[in-house]
């Protein structure tokens, strides 16, 4: 299945397709957000608000409607979700020492660092409590492992903080772990909920694994490549925290002897006061386009799991979104 034009404009958007189930998503959110505690209701509410595309849910029901499931657990399943992401962002945030996410000041640099955290706890046992009421132990199961599997995403991340020897293999086990965890689950529970086959059930698996290797491998590239206006985010941050991401990777592999050494040094010191050579030495080595490239490989990986899936918008929606991540810029 060839890969369809990309379409960006803003009144032609695939979410335009769930805009109405995510109005039910907010609504869920927003009642399992009422706690007695004002500080995690405050904490909760500054971070979900904070924008973004809310793209797991997003997958959940996206894949939901291609499936033909409408039940209501869509609209629970696509917010508990978005709690999970939203507690691993509050922890990583911590971790990273992050000060900038989506334009606007972190949690932790608003609230300090014991907020963030215990907030993102609330997060995940809220969670939990809300997998209950699916009442299906392979949801569960899906969920339980996802959570995990990121959480060892986020440890072997900061076991690999600053090792300028980490190949393409290794750092893709990571951002599997830690990133297209979260998307494979989303992808996977609209087959559960929808009784889908077990074929396929992993096809929405494979679809929703791919799609957030590429999504990743593209937020990499922008570190080095984006602006901080349209990114939210510090350009740079990823070599402050001694992150080798795939750019990084793809220059040593591909500059000279005296560009691998700046780079592994800069990674090694989390040196920003190299940035501009090593943005340099990405650009000049061709490293944003290999990365880009297989980005690419990963965002058709995902177009042909749907191959055979019912002919719908939703479906038609999942191949446009494939696509339309290769034009990301935030």
């Amino acid at each position: 299945m060839p890969v369809p034009a990309a379409d960006t404009s803003p009144t032609a958007t695939v979410l335009d397709l769930i805009a109405g189930d995510m109005v039910e998503v907010d609504r869920v959110i927003a009642r399992r957000l009422d706690t007695g505690v004002p500080l995690v209701s405050q904490v909760s509410r500054y971070i979900i608000s904070a924008g973004g595309k809310r793209l797991r849910p997003a997958l959940l029901l996206l894949m939901s409607g291609a499936l033909g499931y409408t039940g209501e657990q869509r609209f629970n399943l696509a917010a508990v979700v978005e709690f999970i992401h939203t507690a691993t962002l509050l922890h990583d945030d911590v971790v990273d020492e992050s000060t900038l996410r989506r334009g606007r000041a972190t949690a932790n640099e608003s609230f300090g660092n014991p907020a963030s955290v215990l907030v993102g706890d609330f997060l995940y046992s809220r969670a939990f409590q809300m997998m209950l009421d699916a009442n299906n132990m392979r949801v569960m199961q899906i969920l339980a492992e996802a959570t995990n599997v990121i959480a060892e995403g986020e440890v072997l991340q900061l076991m690999n903080m600053h090792d300028a020897s980490l190949d393409e293999a290794a750092y893709l086990r990571v951002i599997r772990s830690k990133t297209a965890k979260l998307f494979e689950a989303s992808t996977r529970l609209a087959a559960v909920l929808a009784g889908a086959t077990p074929e396929v059930e992993e096809a929405c698996a494979t679809y929703g694994q791919a799609l957030g290797t590429a999504f990743q491998v593209i937020d990499d590239v922008l570190d080095y490549a984006g602006d901080a206006n349209e990114t939210g985010k510090n350009v740079g941050d990823d070599l402050r925290e001694g992150k080798t991401t795939l750019p990084l990777i793809f220059a040593m592999q591909r500059g000279t002897s005296a560009q691998s050494d700046l780079v592994r040094a800069a990674i090694e010191a989390g040196d920003t006061a190299q940035l501009s050579k090593v943005v340099e030495i990405v650009r000049e080595t061709g490293a944003l386009d290999a990365s880009r490239a297989a980005a690419a490989a990963e965002a058709q990986r995902a177009i042909h799991a749907l191959n055979g899936f019912p002919s719908n918008s939703h479906a038609s929606g999942l191949l446009q979104l494939a696509a339309q991540l290769l034009e990301r810029r935030a």
